[in-house]
């Protein structure tokens, strides 16, 4: 899919997996090749440019207050959601486009929602760059998801959240999944992942792992009343 060469980094995606990813229980082959394959370099701000293949989160400049996943972390995410060659994909928080550059390889379509205009235009922009004609950028807001292009089999929420995710879960199909990190302090950056899997209407969280990654505003929970 990609009609640009990146050799002159591929020694650093190919440490990147050997040193971050592998030895974080990344045992999905798929997985493993696209964090090969996608220049991480191009997604980040050109501030971060030599630290594009660190284990690091990295500040995005745009409206919104938005970080980069560090790679272990979301090539985990991304394992443990178990993609499938026909899953249609939606990644929340999808930034300058990079989770949703690496599913596009693994899935039929994938679909980049940002609530930051200047993000999702970026996201565009990548995706035309590595020739991603079944991966596209929408804005919106971020809890809404993005209902126009729904059903989806697989949902990742890309940042900490406080797991208000109602209408996200109205938006997978039946037996989808949704995973995201999850935690019980707003505006925290670590949290436990979990998978939601969606069966018979209703859907059932099961923890995975403990893992950092960008707060995400969008998704608090109001404040409850306590006597």
């Amino acid at each position: 899919m990609q009609n640009v060469s990146f050799a002159s980094t591929a020694a650093l995606r190919e440490t990147m997996v050997e040193r971050q990813i592998r030895t974080f229980d990344v045992t999905d082959l798929g997985v493993q090749a696209r964090m090969r394959e996608v220049p991480r370099e191009i997604f980040v701000d050109p501030a971060f440019a030599s630290l594009a293949y660190s284990d690091a989160r990295l500040a995005l400049s745009g409206a919104s207050r938005r970080e980069m996943t560090a790679p272990l972390i979301l090539a985990r995410l991304l394992k443990e959601a178990h993609l499938c060659a026909d899953d249609r994909v939606l990644v929340v928080a999808g930034g300058t486009g990079y989770a949703a550059a690496l599913a596009a390889g693994l899935v039929k379509s994938v679909v980049s929602l940002d609530d930051d205009e200047s993000l999702a235009a970026r996201a565009t922009a990548n995706f035309e760059t590595l020739g991603l004609t079944n991966a596209k950028s929408v804005v919106g807001p971020l809890a809404a998801g993005a209902p126009a292009d729904s059903p989806f089999d697989a949902i990742l929420v890309d940042g900490v959240t406080q797991g208000a995710f109602g209408a996200l879960l109205n938006q997978l199909s039946e037996g989808g999944r949704l995973i995201g990190i999850v935690s019980e302090k707003p505006g925290a950056r670590v949290g436990k992942a979990i998978l939601y899997r969606r069966a018979g209407g209703q859907s059932s969280p099961r923890p995975l792992f403990d893992a950092s990654a960008g707060a995400l505003d969008a998704f608090t929970k109001p404040a409850e009343f306590v006597f």
